[in-house]
């Protein structure tokens, strides 16, 4: 039962990718409560654990239907390229109580009995207290489980968008979509945009264009479900989340920390997607300016290239070092 994104004349041209914070606390709160999707991320959870029972996620559960429709106006498509989760939640804040409304009914209606509890009464009844209570709950959830981390999560979403934004500058249009998840298909016959989703949907872009997301709490799903009047947007799993949670030790073998030195070697194994330096420096716990050096060696020695993606200079190993980053590979 796919979602169907059907493109206009002007619409390839509109595609743009973001980040958000938001969609990233939204979709750890659900991990949380989906076993199936917390394979990746168990050490995340060990760590949060305690913060996490100090939560009462049970009114943002309940509009988490296992199929179906999520509030939009709770989640909604990220403002820019980058917002800040203090410009996305003022967003949500300031959401038409009518809005939430009709989205708190279409997702309490998923789940069967949900609409009859007691919080799910005290949502239809006061949708704008709803609103701001569930505000107010996922500001705390922003704070305890992803704020502490969110540096790591930004460096790896970021990487994801230049490399993606680098193939769609390679390859064009169907090669982005082709590349991003399997549950993807797409037409060039018809320019549409097929994605394997529960529930049958047709929308028509319309000139909108089309926002992708990188997330990494969303894996193993593609999240495409936002009606008029979201901006349409397709939330994917981010490339590099296999070794999201794993330390510096975890990734050097042992033989090129003796020919590089430690800290060298943990710079070269740690850049598995390219990062700019702050979040490298966050990601291995040492000064950005210790980081710094060690990347201009490494890049000196042609173990790695640098190119600059916005306001920021990536690294990436080049292949020769990922030859020598990986010594046991075949």
């Amino acid at each position: 039962m796919p979602y169907h994104l059907h493109f206009g004349e002007a619409d390839p041209m509109r595609i743009r990718f973001a980040i958000s914070p938001l969609w990233e606390t939204h979709s750890a709160v659900r991990v949380l409560a989906r076993p199936a999707k917390q394979g990746y991320h168990l050490p995340w959870m060990r760590r949060i654990a305690s913060a996490a029972r100090g939560l009462d996620l049970g009114p943002l559960h309940l509009l988490m239907p296992l199929r179906g429709h999520s509030p939009d106006s709770l989640y909604p498509p990220p403002l820019g390229p980058a917002a800040s989760f203090e410009e996305e939640i003022a967003a949500v804040r300031a959401t038409d109580p009518a809005v939430a409304l009709s989205d708190f009914e279409r997702a309490l209606a998923e789940t069967p009995g949900a609409a009859d509890t007691p919080e799910g009464r005290r949502m239809l009844a006061d949708p704008a207290g709803a609103t701001e209570r569930l505000a107010d709950l996922l500001e705390a959830a922003w704070e305890a489980l992803i704020a502490p981390d969110w540096p790591r999560l930004r460096a790896l979403l970021e990487a994801d968008v230049a490399y993606h934004s680098r193939r769609l500058a390679e390859g064009g249009l169907e090669r982005l979509l082709g590349e991003l998840h399997p549950a993807f298909d797409w037409a060039a016959e018809t320019a549409t945009l097929t994605v394997a989703y529960p529930g049958e949907h047709v929308r028509p872009l319309d000139g909108q264009g089309l926002v992708l997301m990188p997330s990494v709490f969303t894996w193993p799903d593609v999240v495409s479900g936002f009606d008029p009047p979201w901006q349409p947007t397709v939330a994917y799993p981010a490339r590099g989340i296999g070794g999201l949670w794993s330390g510096p030790a975890d990734r050097t073998p042992e033989v090129l920390a003796r020919l590089l030195g430690p800290v060298r070697a943990d710079v070269l194994c740690a850049l598995e997607e390219p990062m700019g330096t702050t979040a490298l420096a966050h990601l291995l716990g040492r000064a950005p300016s210790s980081v710094s050096s060690h990347l201009a060696v490494l890049r000196d020695a042609g173990l790695l290239s640098s190119r600059r993606y916005g306001h920021q200079v990536l690294y990436e190993r080049t292949p020769l070092g990922i030859a020598v980053s990986q010594p046991d590979a075949k």
